[in-house]
Parts: structure tokens; C-alpha cells; sequence
């Protein structure tokens, strides 16, 4: 009987032992958590703060954390019909849902077949909206990364862009890319001024031939029988290395025939015009491409866009002689 005792008490220290390791634990997550979001609440000031002096109105977008206000997390889902490419006119189909989590608590399944449609979907805790706040998953991210994203998120601000999605998109993005590079640079960080250089010049890289495989992908489409053609196009992505790394990681879990026409045009719509966008910057200083980019009409078309691009290619080329 004492021996039983022995034995049960043995057990009971146990446990009690486990479990203060397990809160021990969870405390010790919970400050790492904590000291996160304060580096990185200083980090969004100090972005802000800069994106000031290229003219970039900063925003309410990730100046509150997860510690301040409730975590909403948002499910992006694109439609485009088959067998064709959003081009000059806008994806078919694009929504958003919003979710009271974290992105990381929403699990999603493969979304299947919708008769006539490619889908492709993203999630993210990050956007252009005062609701979002900054989780300790965006805290843990890279400095490069956030940065970018801060940046990226003011720049949709109405005070500074109020145009066509796939328009903006296509500004915002390299804008946001370049601007990263030059908060490095004014900070004198060489580390992540290099690697930041690195992951533009690799950026530009993909720009270069997401619109190399849509140019092929459009002859296709316009030629062959439609599952055809997708075989096809699938077949030719691996031909573009630094493209095909993204495409993978960001279809992850997802059926590559189901997403491949959506896809391709929600690429387009941040890529399209990125190598001429970064080109441009290499004329001219950052904060003046970026008050001339906000002198666009806000019914600017892809035709109208295309049309700018050029207008300061040609005004740059020749301020600089």
C-alpha cells in the first residue's frame, strides 16, 4: 500500500513538473511574441517615417498590433474565364472575403473546379486597410520583407493612389520594392541594402519572364484546343526559372490547371510594367517617379498606362542630356 502511495505521489510530482514547463513554455512564447511586435511596431514607424520623404502618405495600415486591436485576416480569390488572360481589360472575377483570425488559424482546402473558370486564391494578414494590424507572424518575418510590405500597403492609401486595381497594382509594387531599397541606403545598412538589390534585380528578372510566357501562353490560347493548350503552358513555365519558383510556392496546395489562367493575369497585374518601372527610377530621383506616377487620371486604362510609361521614358531621356 505505502508502495502505491510511493508511486502515485511519484506520478503527481510528475505532472506538476510537466506542467509548470508547459506554462514556463507558453510564458516564454508569449513575451518572444511580445518583444516581436515592439520591434516591429518600431520598425512601421520608422518605414512610415521615411515613406514621408519620397512623398508616400503614410497610412493607418499595420501601425496597430494584434497586442491593440482584433487580428482580420483576408481570403483574395480571382476568377478568369478559360482559356483567356486578362490582357487589357481586368481579371473577370475578384473578391474578398474577411475573416476575424489570423491567417495562419484558417486552414484552407484545395478549391475545386467552378464550371468556366480558373480560380486563384491567396490569403494574408497584411492590406491596405486601417483593420489591419500587425501579427507576431508578420513580426517574425524578414526586415526586407516588412519593410517592403509597410511600404507596399501606404502606397494604396487613396492620398497616394486611387486608381483601377490592376493599374495600382502595377505601380505599387516595384514603387514599393524600389523604396525599400532606398530606406536601406539612407540608413546606411549594407547588408540589407545588398540583399535588398538582390531581391529587386531577381524581381525585375521575373517581371521579364512572366511577360515572355503570357506573350506565349496568349499564342496558345489563340491556336490550340483549350486543355491543350494549358498542358502546354504548364509544360513551358519550368523554361522560367525565377517565375517558376514563385508560381510554385504561392499555388501551394492548390491544382496547378485550375489556377493557371487566373494566375497568370493576377501576376500580370503586379508585374507587368515592374522592369520598366525600376528602368525608369534609373533616370530620375525616387520621390519624383513617384509624384509623377500620382499625377495619373484615375480612370487610367492599361492602353493609358502603357501610353505614360512612355511619356516619361522619352521626358527623363531627355532631362538627362
Amino acid at each position: 500500500m505505502a508502495q502505491q502511495r510511493h508511486r502515485w505521489q511519484l506520478a503527481k510530482l510528475a505532472a506538476l513538473g510537466l506542467l509548470a514547463m508547459s506554462l514556463s513554455s507558453c510564458t516564454l512564447a508569449r513575451w518572444d511574441n511580445l518583444a516581436r511586435l515592439e520591434e516591429n511596431a518600431r520598425l512601421v514607424d520608422e518605414v512610415k517615417a521615411f515613406g514621408k520623404t519620397l512623398g508616400i502618405e503614410p497610412t493607418e495600415a499595420l501601425s496597430r498590433t494584434t497586442q491593440e486591436r482584433p487580428t482580420l485576416s483576408m481570403l483574395w480569390l480571382w476568377m478568369q474565364r478559360v482559356g483567356t488572360l486578362a490582357l487589357s481589360v481586368p481579371v473577370d472575377i475578384r473578391m474578398a472575403i474577411g475573416f476575424s483570425t489570423a491567417k495562419e488559424d484558417l486552414k484552407l482546402e484545395q478549391v475545386y473546379r467552378v464550371d468556366g473558370y480558373s480560380v486563384y486564391y491567396r490569403q494574408g494578414n497584411e492590406f491596405a486597410d486601417s483593420r489591419s494590424v500587425a501579427t507576431a507572424g508578420f513580426a517574425g518575418e524578414g526586415t526586407i520583407r516588412r519593410v517592403k510590405v509597410i511600404l507596399h500597403e501606404d502606397l494604396h492609401g487613396d492620398k497616394n493612389f486611387a486608381l483601377p486595381w490592376e493599374v495600382e497594382e502595377s505601380i505599387v509594387t516595384p514603387l514599393g520594392s524600389l523604396a525599400a531599397v532606398e530606406f536601406f541606403r539612407r540608413k546606411g545598412d549594407q547588408q540589407y541594402l545588398k540583399q535588398s538589390l538582390t531581391a529587386l534585380e531577381e524581381e525585375r528578372q521575373l517581371a521579364r519572364e512572366l511577360n515572355a510566357l503570357v506573350a506565349e501562353a496568349e499564342k496558345l490560347f489563340r491556336t490550340a484546343p483549350i486543355e491543350e493548350a494549358k498542358t502546354e503552358i504548364l509544360n513551358l513555365i519550368p523554361s522560367y526559372p525565377v517565375y517558376h519558383r514563385q508560381f510554385q510556392r504561392q499555388i501551394a496546395g492548390q491544382h496547378p490547371p485550375t489556377v493557371l489562367e487566373a494566375k497568370l493575369s493576377h501576376d500580370l497585374a503586379y508585374y507587368r510594367y515592374f522592369d520598366q518601372i525600376a528602368a525608369l527610377s534609373e533616370k530620375v530621383d525616387l520621390g519624383m517617379l513617384i509624384d509623377d506616377f500620382k499625377k495619373l487620371p484615375h480612370d487610367t486604362s492599361q492602353a493609358g498606362m502603357q501610353a505614360y510609361l512612355q511619356q516619361l521614358k522619352t521626358h527623363y531621356s531627355q532631362s538627362a542630356k
